[in-house]
């Protein structure tokens, strides 16, 4: 079985990047990611093959199957990286995850589907381009003195804003994108975020992210550093409840972010299964399980 893995120029090695590519400070996790794929699949007759996904389409339909991998900049692309995506999977080739389901999941308005069919979410506030009035009237609304605004359309807290009432954004401001608008919720910082990662539906590990001294992201790139956890059997449930309300069949993998609520629940900050990171390391099984589920997919 041939495998492709989806790139972008800022995660591909830098054997095989672009001319002048720079390689992004957290394609190390690219690293990982495929180091733990490749003898995994290799093992199984298999092959792993890495591809910037800016490629022609035939350099990219020459697999059995093509893992969405690493492709961290298709938030800046997003027209071009669905299209692409889907004219693979038209020519025959096993997309994973499956087009129709990145579709659904690249708009983060899929928060307001999940919160619809019971899902505990964290509140927000939609809007097309929000300016000042809006964080001005989101404290109010929220009852709070702190809010991050994010992009609709994003990955890895880019284009991510913080804002309190005493540090307002100027008056001209606009965020320049469908956007959300949630209240700060102190847990990140005082807890963390809980990811838990499934393969072909089954919970696999799970990961607390936290912040570094001062900051609220969670991400690598920020400082953030992941430990791995051994989860209750209710946070497993919530995290699978979320998982089994994704449209569609079952994604090969998903990743379920989420934040410990005042109750003792977890609501879901994001359901990824575009292209997140699996976090090999702290998931030692991942690259077996992940081949493993592959091979049936391709039965």
């Amino acid at each position: 079985m041939k495998i492709g893995f989806l790139a972008c120029p800022g995660t591909m090695p830098p054997a095989s990047a672009a001319t002048g590519a720079k390689r992004r400070g957290d394609a190390y996790e690219h690293d990982l990611q495929v180091a733990a794929l490749r003898p995994a699949l290799e093992e199984r007759g298999g092959s792993l093959t890495e591809i910037d996904w800016h490629s022609p389409l035939e350099d990219c339909v020459r697999f059995d199957l093509v893992l969405l991998g690493t492709v961290w900049d298709y938030q800046d692309h997003a027209d071009s990286f669905l299209a692409k995506i889907e004219a693979i999977a038209a020519s025959g080739v096993m997309v994973c995850n499956a087009p129709e389901l990145v579709r659904w999941n690249i708009d983060k308005i899929y928060l307001k589907e999940l919160a619809e069919n019971g899902a505990l979410t964290i509140p927000t506030v939609w809007s097309d381009n929000p300016g000042y009035a809006d964080i001005a009237g989101a404290f109010d609304h929220f009852e709070c003195d702190r809010v991050v605004a994010k992009l609709r359309v994003s990955g890895g807290a880019e284009g991510q804003h913080s804002f309190s009432r005493d540090h307002m954004p100027a008056r001209d401001w606009r965020m320049g994108g469908g956007a959300m608008i949630q209240p700060f919720l102190p847990a990140i910082q005082e807890e963390g975020e809980l990811s838990f990662i499934f393969i072909d539906g089954a919970f696999s590990h799970a990961i607390l992210k936290t912040a570094a001294t001062g900051e609220y992201r969670i991400q690598s790139l920020y400082g953030g550093q992941e430990t791995q956890i051994t989860p209750s059997d209710s946070d497993i449930a919530a995290a699978l409840s979320v998982l089994s309300s994704l449209p569609g069949d079952t994604p090969l993998y998903a990743r379920i972010d989420m934040l410990r609520a005042d109750g003792g629940g977890l609501m879901v900050m994001e359901a990824e299964v575009i292209e997140p990171f699996l976090y090999p390391v702290q998931g030692p099984d991942l690259g077996a399980r992940m081949a493993e589920a592959i091979a049936a997919r391709l039965k």
